[in-house]
């Protein structure tokens, strides 16, 4: 193969990929431009630049709110989700569980189901047992589509877990408590914060359980937004939507200062 066929070749791949990423930052690009445009409309090339939408979007009761009611449910289900999917993944993959593939898929189920559906079945069980749709309701309904994250992700890096580590930890008088706190554990943990990451997106950006399960008095930040592009669509829907690119990024950068995300290339 000659270097001019290998040359174009690479300029192809990289010309792919460069086209790949441009296609999914164009939208992130078009938001921040909408929430920079002092115009209460879309307009390109942009007439200025100000941050008056950020400003109206910080002053609104509503927004505060709702950003606040998200925040708090993402964080429950982080936890949960960690919680619920590493135990599940350690289940199945030590347990030695008859139906240990079906189980997985079980679980994995609510990813392979429409939302929108999975909010209305929860709304309905809330009705007939008579539930004024609680806080914890809704994040029952997250932490349902949260877990198969953190579940995926922590079975990835069993499938390559040298369990000799902890036979080796055994063999020289660790318990089994000791050898899952100081050997397991430490080792698994990149999967499940992974998952636990995108439990968090996940949760705060969820719109369709929300819909039908946010309580009476309280709606989280999709659901305030959604019922704000009803009767107006301005630069505070932008603005709104850049704060919540900005917070995800933050948990992920967060994430890299104190643990470090090389742990995760292997996923």
């Amino acid at each position: 193969m000659s270097a001019r066929s290998v040359d174009a070749g690479r300029l192809a791949y990289y010309a792919l990929n460069g086209a790949i990423i441009a296609f999914l930052l164009a939208p992130i690009a078009i938001v921040a431009v909408f929430a920079l445009n002092p115009t209460p409309y879309i307009s390109f090339p942009p007439v200025g630049v100000t941050g008056r939408w950020f400003v109206k979007f910080f002053a609104t009761d509503d927004f505060m709110v709702a950003l606040w009611l998200s925040l708090r449910v993402a964080v429950v289900v982080l936890l949960l989700s960690m919680l619920i999917g590493g135990a599940c993944a350690l289940a199945l993959a030590r347990g030695r569980l008859p139906g240990a593939r079906f189980l997985t898929a079980f679980f994995m189920s609510p990813l392979m189901l429409p939302a929108i559906l999975t909010g209305l079945a929860l709304f309905q069980v809330f009705q007939l047992a008579e539930l004024d749709r609680p806080v914890w309701g809704l994040i029952v309904g997250h932490t349902l589509v949260a877990v198969p994250y953190v579940l995926r992700t922590t079975l990835a890096v069993l499938a390559n877990f040298d369990t000799r580590v902890e036979e080796a930890a055994a063999s020289l008088g660790a318990s089994p408590m000791r050898v899952f706190v100081e050997v397991t554990l430490p080792l698994i943990r990149p999967g499940v914060i992974a998952g636990g990451i995108f439990a968090f997106i996940v949760s705060f950006d969820q719109f369709p359980i929300s819909l039908f399960l946010v309580p009476p008095k309280g709606e989280t930040l999709p659901v305030v937004l959604f019922n704000y592009m009803k009767f107006d669509l301005d630069g505070a829907i932008a603005a709104a939507s850049m704060v919540s690119i900005l917070l995800a990024l933050s948990v992920v950068l967060l994430l890299e200062r104190v643990i470090g995300l090389k742990a995760y290339v292997k996923l």
